[in-house]
């Protein structure tokens, strides 16, 4: 994996290397017991935030999966009153403990320089006219872009933005702004010095000694993997820095090579703890889980595919003719295994929870034992969001 290791790479088998990166990322136990909804945040590390809700948004469907007891409401406390988090951009945008924010400042400045660069920010207002809308902000409390009401001018393009909203974001990806809370998910911008407990640019933490934190973070909450993993775990570093991260840090890296599900070995690397990590993996609940296509264990399709065998995509941006299976399908997670998928939908208005598809995992037999564990999944799912029964139109 790395030219400058010459002892022999650790092996992790496929079923080892499964467990250990559900076990990484909160799945390989029962979702439930005491929540400790902070705690679950920060060994991922962060939660992707998405506005599409067919059953739950992304976020809470995410945060349910590892404790059964959340509720929708408590993230809200965590971002608005508790100010225990805040929202920025990883891969996507993204809910973080507040407690990160020093190690986080490169990527408000790293933000800032890939939106000044972007073409699609040619109409940004100039700094003139932004601080006009930090001004009103200032005097009259959190706004959201719906208190604005500049238009686009000339043709309307995919993605194009207001000026007012350009503007917004902008300073939100600057650290300007933050989000301040959120309704019905229309998020509520107040100027950055309000939400954080110091401006990102005050964090004073050296950015050499961000890189190192986030490329062991990443290979923390991953068990292991290649350099273009821990590239992308954040996306808060470049591939340059996460090699050149490597080659400091070698002697603190174990290098080891992990079993795919097709029998292939490949490279990758691993903290100084794998050996202990492996020793004490236990075997993964046998808890039948239906995951958020967004989920962290999901996100990366090609290290799903390695790993599991399972071959994913999300179709909801897919024309309807082109889809393979549906607009919004969920995986179905058995112990370390996929077992299929399923496309269900809340009906809030008539109070139920609709299954509209179906698609065992090929090769993988559905008994009626394994029916029963589904079922008792779409009534816990149904209890969760607050809808009265589960109806199979499939």
């Amino acid at each position: 994996m790395h030219e400058g290791w010459a002892v022999t790479p650790l092996r992790i088998t496929n079923r080892d290397a499964r467990q250990l990166w559900l076990a990484a990322q909160g799945l390989a136990t029962a979702p439930t017991g005491a929540l400790d909804l902070l705690g679950t945040i920060k060994e991922l590390g962060f939660v992707q935030l998405d506005s599409i809700q067919v059953v739950s948004r992304a976020h809470h469907h995410i945060l349910w999966s590892r404790n059964q007891n959340y509720r929708e409401p408590m993230l809200d406390r965590l971002l608005a009153k508790d100010r225990a988090v805040f929202e920025h951009f990883t891969h996507d945008a993204s809910v973080l403990p507040m407690e990160f924010l020093p190690m986080w400042e490169r990527q408000f400045r790293r933000k800032r320089i890939e939106m000044s660069r972007a073409g699609w920010w040619k109409n940004l207002p100039d700094e003139a006219a932004r601080e006009e809308i930090k001004a009103r902000i200032r005097d009259e409390g959190a706004l959201s872009t719906h208190a604005f009401d500049t238009k686009v001018e000339g043709p309307k393009e995919m993605w194009s933005r207001p000026p007012h909203k350009l503007a917004l974001d902008f300073m939100w990806y600057t650290g300007e702004l933050a989000t301040c809370h959120r309704v019905n998910f229309n998020k509520y911008y107040d100027l950055g010095e309000r939400v954080f407990p110091a401006l990102p640019h005050e964090c004073g933490l050296e950015d050499g000694a961000q890189v190192d934190w986030l490329c062991r973070a990443a290979l923390d909450r991953m068990g292991f993997g290649a350099p273009g993993d821990v590239q992308r775990y954040w996306d808060a570093v470049g591939s340059d820095e996460v090699r050149q991260w490597i080659t400091q840090n070698e002697r603190d890296l174990v290098p080891v090579e992990v079993e795919t599900a097709s029998g292939d070995w490949v490279k990758g690397m691993a903290l100084a703890d794998i050996e202990a990590r492996l020793a004490g993996l236990g075997k993964a609940t046998g808890r039948l889980r239906i995951l958020n296509p967004f989920d962290p264990v999901i996100r990366d399709r090609n290290r799903l595919a390695r790993l599991f065998g399972f071959e994913y995509r999300v179709e909801m941006f897919v024309p309807a003719a082109k889809r393979i299976w549906g607009y919004y399908v969920f995986p179905i997670l058995e112990g370390d295994r996929f077992v299929g998928r399923i496309e269900i939908k809340a009906d809030r208005k008539a109070s139920f929870l609709n299954v509209i598809g179906f698609w065992p995992e090929l090769g993988v037999k559905w008994p009626g034992s394994r029916r029963e564990k589904l079922a008792a999944e779409l009534e816990r799912m149904r209890r969760f969001i607050g809808v009265e029964t589960v109806k199979w139109t499939v």
